[in-house]
């Protein structure tokens, strides 16, 4: 889950139609944070949303990748209806804050799966993409490669299978991230047909 640009885009211009809701799930360490971040680069039209975590920062990690809290305060921030979503999985809690994007902005939520779930209660029209890793050996090389102990890495792998079956039911796209232009390639084409749709036949494409 990866930070919003440091410029926040104007999308007012760029969009005529109802914003799109965008939502990444896929199981830990499949890339989801590096591809979101390649694709808000590319795609000025999309604006990331910043997540929080009660878990501790990696040594890998800049301290964008979150807005990391203790617990208490994460709980406190539950209690004042500061979440769209949030979900605690292996024993931290996390959540995407009420969107606060640019006018006309497409939103990027990077979340879990019980987060999509709860997302698309409230929006059922939001565009779910399921990002897999190109096996499960490629996705333990990316959880040790980014500093995750052994209990963790057992702990994301042993709740792998359920992550993609469920991601399966709720996914309007699965998209299998083996290399990132690739895929943040086929998510542009993707989102831009979604666009053209929602534009409609008046839009001057």
């Amino acid at each position: 889950m990866g930070s919003a640009p440091s410029s926040a885009p104007n999308c007012f211009e760029l969009l005529s139609a109802e914003p799109l809701v965008v939502i990444f799930i896929g199981p830990g360490g499949v890339g989801k944070g590096t591809l979101a971040r390649r694709l808000v680069e590319n795609d000025s039209q999309l604006w990331l949303s910043k997540s929080w975590t009660s878990r501790a920062r990696r040594a890998s990690e800049s301290g964008d990748e979150y807005h990391f809290v203790d617990r208490p305060t994460f709980e406190e921030a539950i209690s004042k209806g500061t979440f769209l979503e949030w979900a605690e999985f292996h024993g931290n809690l996390y959540g995407t804050p009420l969107p606060n994007s640019p006018d006309g902005c497409d939103v990027l939520l990077e979340i879990e799966v019980q987060g999509a779930e709860q997302v698309l209660k409230q929006d059922p029209s939001a565009v779910v993409f399921l990002i897999l890793p190109p096996s499960l050996e490629r996705l333990e090389e990316r959880l040790r490669g980014r500093g995750d102990d052994d209990q963790h890495v057992d702990e994301r792998l042993q709740s792998a299978p359920a992550e993609l079956k469920r991601g399966r039911e709720l996914a309007s796209y699965v998209v299998v991230n083996d290399d990132l232009e690739r895929a943040s390639e086929e998510i542009l084409s993707i989102l831009e047909g979604l666009r053209r749709t929602r534009r409609g036949p008046s839009s001057k494409d």
